[in-house]
């Protein structure tokens, strides 16, 4: 039988000269597998213990014992060793460069459509409106009948909708369906003013092209209380104008037509490009159409709770994906939800 005694010492200054020679960390692991590892020699030879008088093997042991403390901590040292002297040659041959900056991990921003909706926010909050969120399947009554659209009116051919499988149940065509839902929740019963914007996505069956789309923002605006009048909304619209745009800019209003308001305005601010004189984004007209609003309709107070002889209030509406082209002459509607992030990080 094998004394497992035999030799240890031979043994242990060979593995100490092979360690030695040892010049890659490849190398180095191999000569610990090889001798202290779990099938290496030494480990081997401690197992054979029990081959051993009972009377010799604590002595055999502590001796085993010390040789593999010797060749871990003669293992460590080389290990390290040669680690410092192989980053030391890539640091000559040029594999790293300590004088680079790191390499930073991608990180996600915000949507421009986001971004300017939370711009809407906190303007409209400094003006004492809250936020309130309706919802973006609609039943035709509240999105047209009850803003004042009834079904042989002529109105409801400035929007093609989205029909769903229940009938009257459609995709909302615009926020305005939301005035009736805030008047009715926080009104209570037409005796309290409200302040609202109403943020969302509006849906319309159209054809995508450079200038429209099926989906888009919207954020529309109610104000109602006692004594409103039509000065209250030209100022609102031109304060949030110039603290959109800048308070140097000018804002005009131009007649128009809603049925849910009377009397109906667009409002159009200065040219961002030309500063009035008359570009191509403007059409030469030195003017941009930022958006339209009017004062509250009977009927639409009606429906939504208030007594329109002793309320009054007025309405706005406007397009967060609109102001971003104004602002930075995006030409592509399509270009929001093509998800091409070529042109959502530029913002």
């Amino acid at each position: 039988m094998h004394d497992p005694r035999q030799n240890l010492d031979t043994l242990l200054e060979i593995a100490l000269n092979e360690l030695g020679q040892q010049v890659t960390s490849d190398e180095v692991e191999n000569w610990e597998r090889k001798y202290i590892g779990k099938t290496g020699i030494f480990t081997q030879r401690s197992r054979m213990v029990g081959q051993l008088p009972a009377e010799e093997r604590a002595a055999f042991g502590k001796r085993i014992n010390d040789i593999k403390a010797t060749l871990l901590q003669a293992y460590a040292d080389r290990e390290k060793l040669v680690k410092e002297h192989e980053l030391a040659r890539d640091l000559e041959q040029g594999q790293i460069d300590v004088t680079l900056p790191g390499r930073a991990h991608p990180v996600g921003g915000l949507h421009p459509s986001t971004t300017t909706l939370r711009e809407f926010y906190a303007i409209w909050a400094e003006m004492g409106f809250q936020v309130y969120r309706s919802r973006d399947v609609e039943t035709d009554e509240m999105n047209f009948e009850l803003l004042n659209i009834p079904a042989h009116h002529p109105a409801r051919d400035m929007w093609d909708t989205f029909h769903t499988t229940t009938p009257g149940v459609v995709l909302r065509t615009h926020t305005s369906p939301g005035q009736i839902h805030a008047m009715r929740e926080f009104g209570e019963g037409g005796t309290q003013p409200i302040r609202v914007i109403l943020p969302g996505m509006c849906y319309r069956y159209e054809q995508v092209s450079v200038r429209s789309e099926i989906q888009f923002h919207q954020v529309e605006g109610v104000a109602i209380g006692k004594h409103i009048h039509l000065t209250d909304l030209k100022g609102t619209i031109a304060e949030f104008a110039r603290r959109m745009f800048g308070a140097d800019k000018d804002v005009r209003f131009r007649s128009s037509y809603f049925p849910f308001t009377e009397p109906s305005m667009e409002v159009d601010v200065e040219c961002l490009l030309c500063g009035g004189k008359g570009c191509q984004m403007c059409k030469y007209s030195g003017w941009l159409e930022i958006a339209g609003c009017g004062m509250m309709h009977p009927v639409v107070l009606r429906n939504g709770g208030y007594d329109p002889s002793e309320w009054s209030g007025f309405a706005f509406g406007m397009g967060p994906e609109r102001m971003i082209n104004l602002k930075y002459g995006v030409k592509d509607i399509r270009y929001y939800w093509g998800n091409d992030l070529r042109f959502l990080e530029q913002f």
